[in-house]
């Protein structure tokens, strides 16, 4: 994206964002996929908790996963609801003008995915192929939307979560056989896969979100409980809890708050990392589960 400086009036601002070279200031709002086989996407505006249709997904989505930088959000639709279909579609969610294309496909059909990245490239885990739990990860570089094999996970797995800083992405595995506490670090330099401190109880559809410092986890498996990552140190920590017991939910954030869409349910949470504190936040328009997110930016991440 274009790096804009000095005086613009307001038409040739206007004529920018007509032609999406305007640059869209970073953590401003996520774009949240309901899931469950629908198309629907909210996009929730961080400023005032609100909450508005997005541009849709291209096909209904179920167990994705997405990844982004400030400019763009990928999204996987995986599959509809228990596996019917099972795609390696991705749509590529442009937050300049709200619109919604075709992205590189995965190397797999897959679903039951977890994804983090930085402001290069997002990690996707791939999670069940041939209705197989897999350690296959894609990576997406964002630049000429190329899709390549990543190095994999350290087992087979499904419906874990994911988030990270500019540096690593910390990936609770989730299903590994049965809910696991297993987490393991991708560092993005090197593309290297290593074990790291595990969650404080068992994981599986779990949703994930944070700044630079700390990564906030829902654990999932129908729970309230959350952990809290601080990647200086890789120490793992009991976080607030959600208002409800949490599964299949998803989650985005800029630097000062995560959302939460806590699945099966229209219910989010607003987690705050100043102080730890949960609060209800605007619901989604729909009823969500199994869905996806992606924000438009956060320092020290993919900003």
């Amino acid at each position: 994206m274009p790096n804009y400086s000095g005086s613009w009036n307001l038409v040739q601002q206007m004529q920018a964002v007509a032609a999406s070279n305007w640059p869209v200031p970073p953590g401003t709002f996520a774009i949240i996929a309901s899931g469950y086989c629908s198309t629907q996407r909210d996009k929730y505006t961080y400023a005032g908790c609100v909450v508005t249709t997005a541009a849709p997904l291209a096909g209904g989505t179920y167990e994705g996963a997405a990844a982004g930088n400030s400019s763009v959000g990928i999204f996987a639709l995986a599959s509809t609801a228990g596996g019917a279909v099972i795609r390696a579609t991705r749509n590529k969610y442009i937050y300049a003008n709200c619109t919604n294309t075709t992205a590189t496909s995965a190397t797999n059909p897959t679903y039951g995915q977890s994804a983090t990245g930085n402001a290069t490239t997002g990690i996707f885990a791939l999670g069940l192929i041939c209705y197989s739990p897999s350690s296959t990860r894609n990576k997406y570089i964002y630049s000429g939307c190329v899709n390549t094999s990543a190095t994999s996970a350290s087992s087979n797995s499904y419906l874990g979560a994911a988030t990270g800083n500019s540096t690593v992405g910390i990936f609770a595995l989730g299903n590994t056989g049965s809910p696991s506490t297993t987490r393991n670090k991708y560092t993005y330099s090197g593309d290297t896969n290593a074990s790291t401190t595990a969650s404080s109880a068992n994981s599986q559809g779990g949703a994930a979100t944070g700044n630079a410092t700390v990564g906030i986890f829902a654990l999932g498996n129908s729970t309230t409980t959350r952990n809290k990552y601080t990647y200086s140190g890789d120490t793992n920590a009991v976080a607030t809890a959600s208002s409800a017991n949490s599964n299949l939910g998803s989650a985005a954030g800029n630097s000062t708050i995560g959302i939460f869409t806590l699945g099966a349910s229209c219910t989010r949470n607003k987690y705050t990392y100043s102080g730890c504190a949960s609060t209800s936040a605007t619901a989604s328009l729909c009823f969500s589960t199994g869905g996806s997110a992606a924000s438009n930016g956060t320092c020290g991440v993919n900003v």
